[in-house]
């Protein structure tokens, strides 16, 4: 008794649910203040594992970058396959901190983002120190937000707490996220 022919009985399909996929829009601040204490330099190796990190999950990535008086989408959105440092090095600092610029070119991203993927997990990363008098309003298209906290010194503001409070996110420091 050999194999016997395939039959359509003998086959079964199985639905998978959609991979909606995750992005993660990382919002850069490149102010004079990131300058000071080698803050945007460790922001920007900052970056790197998270890309890279992105890139191991299969995730979407974007980067704006914000400073002096605007912000510029740098990256994305796409699946970071030859994100390195070399992406950065241009990256330079300077300026004013134009937070509700940086915020609000990434609410612009996030929306677009929404309606051609609707399912899609929406990460929004603000990468700064906080030193801003901007008091820009909670993207409505970010499923979740994380404020990495760069202030450093006696003196501190905590404006980066302030936000996370009011938007209902998550405020953290660069050294919890390395490693």
């Amino acid at each position: 008794m050999g194999p016997r022919p395939l039959r359509a009985e003998h086959l079964r399909f199985v639905r998978e649910a959609p991979s909606s996929g995750v992005l993660h829009c990382f919002v850069l601040d490149c102010s004079a203040s990131m300058l000071a204490g080698q803050r945007l330099a460790l922001a920007k190796g900052l970056l790197i594992a998270l890309f890279d990190r992105a890139s191991a999950e299969r995730a979407e990535a974007a980067l704006i970058c914000f400073g002096g008086t605007a912000a510029d989408l740098r990256f994305g959105p796409a699946v970071p396959r030859w994100w390195n440092e070399r992406w950065l090095s241009p990256v330079g600092g300077g300026g004013g901190t134009p937070l509700e610029s940086g915020v609000r070119r990434a609410a612009r991203l996030l929306e677009q983002r929404a309606r051609l993927k609707p399912a899609q997990q929406r990460w929004l990363w603000i990468l700064t120190d906080g030193r801003s008098a901007d008091s820009p309003t909670r993207p409505r298209d970010a499923d979740q937000i994380v404020f990495v906290d760069f202030e450093r010194g006696a003196i501190r503001l905590g404006r980066c707490a302030s936000l996370a409070d009011a938007w209902d996110a998550q405020c953290v420091t660069p050294e919890s996220l390395i490693g």
